[in-house]
């Protein structure tokens, strides 16, 4: 290739070193003088002959590539496409995988599965909540609109099976905490809508409708009765008419597992979604990522050795990128203070966007990874109401919070709720709670003996044994294993949101 660049390198420069406006002048020597109408060649257009890159060296011949390099190519393309498919995906991946654990219990729309006792830490859930009573119910609109009653004093949300928000239920929701009937349609339902019913258009078929009861002077029970007796679940055409109660299953202290798989296991999940939801319930982009790894809506996702290979990896490397994104996070607008290692569990809102119509990877990435469930509930500027969360797997010096290890965390008086504050401990690896000889690896307002300083702050502390003294106030942890914890703040007030009041670090102790 006479005269031509050999090296990308070189191109990198030259194009650099050149105006703008002038970049794609044609003077200088032709690239061919031997030829009456051969021009000079821009920089940064032409192939050289070869190339080192970071997937190896790659050939050309006069810009063709040769058979081993578009091979490699190949490969190259696909694999970062699966990575990004995998990052993409998790959503809706998580939900499927919550729903088959379900299914365990019984099919969609008959089921109430329901904490008594509360989640403890048998249960592997992403960010299980251990002070108040969790319940949930999935709802399947295949066969057309469903009806939700859903009871008082309950905190909760319905999510699609891309894991977007649909619509708040109870104290956030339109029934203001005194329940009522919700009537979700299906996708594309254009049949008559009565009255009486607070109504849901739903972009997919499955639905996860969840909700927290709290605690009354301690006692779940009265949340726990209330869920029994008016949830109920029936078709828009049984409306008025006898249908079967709800199959009600008590979780409390059973071993349950609704965190995804990140093995080949994932691709398997992430095709059910598609092929089971409608097209237009998701961007074309998105889907676009899934079908250039064989998973089109229609279509059997057969992918032959060579693409199980890569996927196999991509998901390997996924989840290794999205543990990076969470445990390394690098923008400075996910902490909630210039000089802290706390995070916000959402940046950009709960639907993660970095600016107006433009989506924050990382975020979404960040928050999908950790936790499930999207509400603006859970971050938006609600005093009184709603939750707000604080998350961080560093002490104060920055290092990752170790197992084997003695901690303090200071909480200043006046902690700034309505109603509760909780500290709840996780698994790096599980981000659910971890397990130790404690049943509850948790601390809030809400524990019996608590003990508060003189000033009326709070001194909690986290290490394999208790310190003298300080037993009623300290969560276990187990050497070996790093965690990480969320602090949770239930009707957060002003002094929260303005900033006036703001956790200690966590602080190692000697």
């Amino acid at each position: 290739m006479s005269n031509q660049l050999t090296n990308f390198a070189l191109c990198a420069v030259l194009a650099a070193a050149v105006p703008a406006a002038s970049a794609q002048a044609l003077s200088g020597e032709p690239a061919n003088p031997n030829y009456k109408y051969s021009t000079p060649v821009p920089p940064g257009i032409a192939a050289p002959d070869s190339v080192d890159t970071r997937i190896g060296t790659l050939r050309f011949f006069d810009g063709f590539p040769d058979e081993a390099t578009s091979e490699k190519l190949w490969d190259n393309l696909d694999f970062q496409r699966a990575v990004q498919a995998f990052l993409l995906g998790m959503p809706a991946v998580s939900q499927v995988a919550n729903r088959e654990a379900f299914q365990t219990l019984g099919p969609a729309n008959t089921v109430l599965p329901i904490y008594e006792e509360l989640t403890d830490s048998r249960s592997i859930i992403l960010t299980g909540n251990d002070n108040t009573v969790y319940s949930w119910v999935w709802l399947d609109l295949s066969d057309g609109p469903i009806v939700l009653e859903v009871p008082p004093k309950v905190l909760g949300t319905a999510n699609d099976m891309w894991q977007r928000w649909v619509v708040d239920v109870g104290v956030t929701g339109p029934d203001k905490g005194e329940g009522g009937k919700y009537l979700f349609l299906p996708p594309g339902y254009k049949g008559k809508v009565p009255g009486g019913y607070y109504e849901v258009q739903s972009p997919t078929y499955g639905l996860w409708v969840p909700w927290r009861s709290f605690l009354v002077d301690g006692n779940p029970k009265p949340g726990v009765d209330l869920v029994k007796k008016f949830t109920k679940i029936y078709p828009l055409a049984d409306a008025g008419k006898p249908h079967p109660p709800l199959k009600v299953v008590n979780m409390s202290g059973k071993p349950f597992n609704t965190v995804f798989p990140t093995n080949y296991q994932f691709w398997e999940l992430l095709n059910q979604v598609v092929q089971q939801e409608p097209s237009d319930s998701l961007d074309p982009v998105t889907l676009g990522f899934f079908q250039s790894v064989g998973i089109q809506k229609g279509k059997p996702f057969t992918p032959d050795a060579r693409m199980k290979k890569i996927l196999t990896e991509a998901a390997v490397v996924g989840e290794a990128t999205a543990r990076n994104v969470l445990f390394h996070t690098r923008d400075r607008a996910a902490y909630y203070y210039d000089d802290s290692n706390w995070q916000l569990g959402f940046t950009g809102g709960y639907n993660f966007l970095a600016a107006p119509g433009v989506a924050d990877f990382d975020a979404a990435t960040f928050y999908y990874y950790l936790a499930i469930l999207v509400t603006p509930a859970m971050e938006e500027k609600l005093i009184g109401k709603g939750s707000q969360y604080a998350w961080t797997a560093r002490d104060a010096k920055g290092k990752p919070l170790d197992g084997g290890k003695n901690y303090r965390l200071h909480l200043p008086p006046n902690v700034p709720v309505k109603d509760f504050w909780s500290l709840i401990l996780y698994s790096d690896q599980t981000r659910s709670q971890i397990q130790t000889d404690q049943r509850f690896p948790s601390m809030s307002s809400q524990t019996k003996g608590l003990k508060t300083n003189a000033d009326g702050s709070i001194d909690v502390y986290f290490g394999p044994k208790a310190p003298t003294g300080k037993e009623s106030n300290w969560v276990q942890t187990v050497p070996g294993n790093g965690w990480n914890v969320v602090l949770r703040m239930y009707g957060a007030l002003e002094p929260w949101f303005d900033k006036s009041w703001r956790p200690g670090e966590i602080e190692l102790q000697p």
